[in-house]
């Protein structure tokens, strides 16, 4: 039969492109025959291609006893196949794991190199404590096998026997610390050993000091870069327990940072110097600015000189690492750093950020954040295909495809949006570092967060799936910053005030928000408490509640509108503070006008479901709503506005300044003595809540109850058409209605009818007062508007005086060239806490004494690094290395412990094999009696199995027949008598012919 080999089921791949599923499960049918075939040539060609197969995702660990089986096999080419497929599918749960353990030491003892080189090799993938215990004994004699070859492998083996076994390492220390301090040694098998301790050393150093002259001697003889790399790692960690180490090193590690070509031992070099302290070792005698200069121009170096990107990174990794020690210096290195914020590699730009954002200082930091705003602002935005669905099956691409540059075009590529995300963290991480210590032109940072504002991302994916983690969300850090530099410093609050402005009025939200407009709820929200807090500073503010009422509002977040509503009457209220200057009918009608918006816009508001946006509105409703009718008993001739006003209402939002506080302020709150948080308020309110059940339930047909159930919860909202009324009339006239809040109580007709009459009678003698059948200007104007063309009368239009106030023209208007602005200087409010000698400065906006609902949605937090880690799929390869650094090797009295808990375990287990084998003889023996006692012994056959031949009685013969008996006896044994041979020497032989002579 023709059996196909591992080339010919590569070519038949080959040659069935499309179809090679239906051709692989053939191939894999075939298999299972040829491996259960006698000859074992054809079994190990079976095995080898499952092996192919298996690189491709196929399963074959049903295969398992075969591999076994070709393991054993005596030639070495099939054992060889044997022990590859044993690393690539036995695993230490494999079930015939323990059918190879005898196998396994049969072969560490082979006096042939390449079979003792198989098990070496394939111990470490499938190794366990108990088979690493069993196998200790045969292999830590290898450690003295004289193949350099074998010692190699073995120091390895043992130390991946040890992350599984760590009692191993008691035993097999000596032995390897014997190799390492043997100066005859071989290279190959010195290596190895450093390789090993090198690993052991970073988890306990100290264990690892008395080998520090040998390691220094291997350091400076040098010809091994990898062993040399090893080295530097490991004195990195024993130069923080060892401070002498530090001038001895230092030396030879400049020596090999100017001499070497190799620039993987360049890197390890300068980070054993940096992650070694021996920068911090001034102390010690070094010259640590030689050091760091010549470390930073050999970075430099890589960064200019090397065309290779893998290159670039790590000298930007020992650039991130320097940076905390000697920032100045590495500032001086600019140049280099931001033209690697330009790389077409995105890891090479995240790199170079970072490394940015720790070499700021106050002379750079400008210059650093414009080359950064420049960089957002020229490259186009990554388009967001995920949020409308149209992203391109990949799945269905070809791969040769993908890897084809785009070239479709020569403009700028669009930036990712995570690289867009990490830019604006980083910019707001530099700005805000102690507490804005490094910003000498808060201008120029209300202007730079106002920028951010229309460079933000779209939703990425952490947004759409639901995560709210407010230190990732920077529309909410903007918002945070610009809030908190409005409150630290005085001196830039009517700069900041008039840039919120800009962001609340409808008329400029296009030009400061991004398309997407994903973030504008949490910017505004930010805006309209500072438009409210500080309305003083306000260029426009009728503009700014004409934006805060409007429709798209009610569209926002719960936590937008509750800060929108408690920003609206401090507004009104600034504005008819200063209404008082001129009052004149024209500033009455336009406060009425005004106070018609925002009573219907809360109106609409006070049925929200949000309780405490519910509650906002409808007490400032029920506040405004007096303000209105003083302001409609107001006559003209009065020397002043209403009082409820200009003074009552602007009184409630007087007060002293909203000052920082500090994190730990609340921590030194004395607790009250009296303070009991375990005895309820009220001990009957269990009583109380099932009684007021038992009410209900009794209740629940009564007239009033059914009225109370239906005002509250039957009630339709009344939607008005338009918050914008079309006369003044309707404002004037609104306290008639009913009203529609739940907590206004309706009157009584004569109460109404007496409150019109006393109206009526008030407003008789006003000129400036319009009855309800007449028509007002609005009505003139819109009639006018409604006619055509040409029926237009334009003597009909009414004639409006505008005094337009000089100072509420829009900050674009003026036609002045604007002077350059002399430096200013800039106090920064620190801190409020309880005791004055421990104030901490903060740049959190947590801390800041704002409105509670901006506290609680709003941070300054910076972003944390780590992500949360993914249930990636565990590579079969690692092992948790973590025991290991339990165990002390200088302990000697550990050492002796653990060596009899060893020899005592050998012991126990030889002692169970010989009881075990006992157990198997008895077992065989009660079995073979029990048989015997079923077998039916036949005749002639004993209770032993063995045939008895009987003797037959001999019958009297006559006399004369004994002659004749005699001679034929005579006759026999003269044909059976032995023959005698001569041999060579002349002795005689006897025949081998047993003698059959009758006795």
């Amino acid at each position: 039969m023709f059996e196909k080999s591992l080339v010919d089921l590569i070519r038949g791949m080959r040659g069935h492109k499309g179809r090679e599923a239906e051709y692989i499960q053939s191939a894999i049918k075939e298999c299972r025959t040829e491996i259960r075939s006698q000859d074992m040539d054809v079994k190990a060609t079976a095995l080898l291609k499952l092996i192919y197969l298996e690189m491709f995702g196929y399963d074959m660990t049903w295969a398992a006893f075969n591999i076994l089986e070709v393991m054993s096999a005596a030639k070495h080419m099939q054992k060889r196949v044997g022990y590859l497929a044993a690393v690539q599918t036995f695993r230490p749960d494999t079930e015939v794991l323990m059918l190879a353990e005898n196998l396994l030491k049969k072969d560490l003892t082979s006096p042939s190199i390449p079979t003792l080189s198989l098990p070496l090799i394939t111990l470490p993938h499938l190794v366990t404590s108990s088979l690493a215990l069993s196998i200790l004994p045969d292999l830590l004699p290898r450690l003295t096998h004289s193949q350099p070859a074998v010692r190699k492998k073995t120091i390895t083996t043992l130390y991946r026997l040890a992350l599984v076994y760590p009692e191993t390492l008691i035993v097999a220390w000596p032995k390897i610390k014997d190799r390492l301090l043997d100066e005859n040694e071989d290279s190959s098998v010195t290596a190895a050993t450093v390789n090993v301790v090198c690993e052991l050393g970073w988890r306990r150093p100290r264990d690892f000091l008395p080998l520090a002259p040998r390691l220094f001697e291997l350091l400076i003889e040098g010809g091994n870069n990898w062993m040399a790399i090893k080295i530097i790692k490991l004195f990195a960690v024993l130069t923080p327990l060892e401070p002498r180490l530090v001038k001895k090193l230092v030396r030879p590690l400049t020596n090999l940072i100017q001499s070497t070509t190799a620039m993987s031992l360049l890197y390890e070099c300068v980070s054993g110097i940096i992650q070694g302290g021996i920068l911090d070792g001034a102390d010690a005698g070094v010259n640590v600015e030689e050091v760091a200069d010549l470390c930073i121009s050999k970075l430099r170096g890589m960064i200019l000189l090397e065309g290779d990107p893998n290159l670039k990174y790590v000298a930007l990794l020992a650039f991130n690492k320097i940076v905390t020690t000697h920032p100045a210096l590495v500032a001086m290195q600019q140049d280099v750093i931001l033209r690697c914020l330009d790389d077409p590699d995105v890891s090479i730009r995240l790199q170079a950020l970072e490394l940015a954002t720790g070499m700021v200082s106050s002379d750079n930091l400008q210059s650093v954040v414009d080359r950064l705003m420049k960089q957002l602002a020229n490259a186009p935005p990554e388009k967001s295909t995920f949020l409308n669905g149209s992203v391109e099956d990949q799945d269905n691409t070809d791969l040769e495809q993908k890897l084809v540059p785009d070239k479709r075009g020569s403009e700028a590529s669009p930036l990712p949006n995570e690289y867009r995300h990490e830019i604006i963290s980083k910019i707001l991480d530099m700005c805000a570092a102690d507490t804005y210590a490094n910003i000498t032109d808060f201008e120029w940072y209300i202007e730079t967060l106002v920028k951010l504002i229309r460079q933000l991302p779209g939703k990425t994916n952490d947004t759409l799936t639901g995560r709210h983690d407010r230190t990732l969300n920077l529309p909410a850090r903007i918002g945070s910053q610009l809030l908190d530099v409005t409150v630290r410093v005085k001196e830039l609050r009517p700069e900041a005030v008039r840039a919120a402005e800009r962001l609340a009025t409808m008329s400029s939200r296009g030009m400061y928000f991004a398309s997407h407009g994903y973030g504008q709820a949490e910017i505004l929200e930010v805006a309209a408490w500072l438009c409210g807090e500080y309305a003083v500073h306000l260029s426009s503010p009728y503009e700014v509640i004409n934006s805060l009422v409007h429709d798209q509002t009610k569209d926002f977040a719960s936590s937008t509108i509750g800060t929108i509503v408690q920003a609206i009457p401090k507004v009104f209220a600034s504005i008819t503070k200063s209404a008082n200057q001129e009052w004149n009918a024209s500033r009455k009608g336009t406060l009425e006008l005004m106070l018609g918006r925002i009573t219907s816009f809360l109106d609409t508001l006070s049925a929200h479901p949000n309780l405490e946006v519910q509650e906002r509105s409808v007490e400032f409703l029920e506040l405004l709503k007096l303000g209105s009718e003083a302001l409609s008993a107001a006559t003209i001739d009065a020397p002043e506005a209403p009082l409820l006003l200009i003074h009552a209402l602007p009184a409630l939002f007087e007060g002293s300044d909203l000052n920082p506080v500090s994190s730990a302020a609340q921590k030194k709150v004395p607790i009250p003595e009296d303070l009991d948080l375990d005895t309820p308020l009220n001990p009957n309110l269990d009583t109380i809540l099932r009684s007021s059940q038992l009410i209900d339930e009794e209740e629940g047909d009564d007239e009033q109850t059914t009225a109370f159930n239906k005002f509250y919860f039957e009630r339709e909202i009344t939607a008005l058409a338009s918050i914008r009324p079309t006369t003044r009339s309707q404002y004037v006239e609104a306290d008639n209605d009913e009203a529609v809040s739940y907590q206004g109580i309706p009157d009584s007709p004569q109460t109404q009818a007496r409150k019109k009459a006393e109206r009526a009678a008030r407003n008789r003698d006003d000129p400036f007062y319009i009855p309800g059948g007449a028509h007002t200007p609005s009505d003139e104007i819109a009639s006018v508007i409604g006619k055509q063309a040409g029926d237009l009368d334009v003597d009909s239009i009414p004639i409006v005086d505008l005094n337009i106030d000089p100072s509420q023209l829009q900050h674009g208007q003026s036609t002045e060239k604007p002077k350059k602005k002399p430096k200013r200087k800039f106090m920064i409010a620190a801190d409020e806490t309880l005791d004055p000698t421990s104030d901490q400065l903060s740049s959190s906006f947590s801390d800041t004494r704002a409105p509670r609902s901006l506290t609680r949605n709003l941070s300054n937090t910076a972003p944390s690094s780590s992500v949360p880690a993914t249930g990636n799929r565990r590579n079969f390869l690692s092992v948790d290395s973590s025991n290991l650094g339990a165990f002390s090797l200088s302990d000697q009295e550990q050492s002796g412990t653990l060596q009899l808990d060893i020899e005592r375990r050998l012991a126990e287990e030889a002692e169970m094999a010989a009881a075990l084998k006992e157990v198997e003889r008895k077992r065989l023996e009660l079995a073979r009696q029990e048989e015997e006692a079923r077998t039916h012994v036949a005749e002639g056959v004993d209770e032993e199995g063995i045939v008895v031949k009987r003797k037959k009685k001999r019958s009297k013969k006559p006399a004369g027949d004994e002659t004749t008996e005699q001679s034929l006896v005579d006759t026999l044994k003269k044909k059976k008598k032995k023959k005698v041979k001569k041999s060579e020497g002349g002795d005689p032989v006897q025949d081998s012919q047993p003698d059959f002579t009758e006795q």
